[in-house]
């Protein structure tokens, strides 16, 4: 695991996969484990959840996030075609 405190919402949301979206710090958190799995390297996944990161609605409503299933089809890709990193 990743030094430091674990994001809030990666032990407190539900685990059904109902809500597609975590939190940047929980999307980040996960960047070594994700990388370590994926065989890329940490800079590339970082690169990827920055690039789908979703601001606020409006610029102040809610939180930013990163959409997990928008964020594992860029991963696929990015696996398949490195061009595409």
């Amino acid at each position: 695991m990743p030094p430091g405190p674990v994001p809030v919402d990666l032990v407190t949301t539900s685990g059904s996969g109902l809500d597609p979206d975590i939190t940047i710090a929980g999307a980040m958190y996960q960047v070594p484990i994700v990388a370590a799995a994926r065989g890329l390297s940490q800079q590339v996944v970082t690169n990827l959840v920055t690039k789908n990161e979703t601001g606020r609605f409006l610029g102040i409503f809610g939180e930013p996030f990163v959409n997990v299933l928008d964020l594992n089809l860029a991963l696929d890709a990015c696996s398949q075609n490195s061009s595409q990193c």
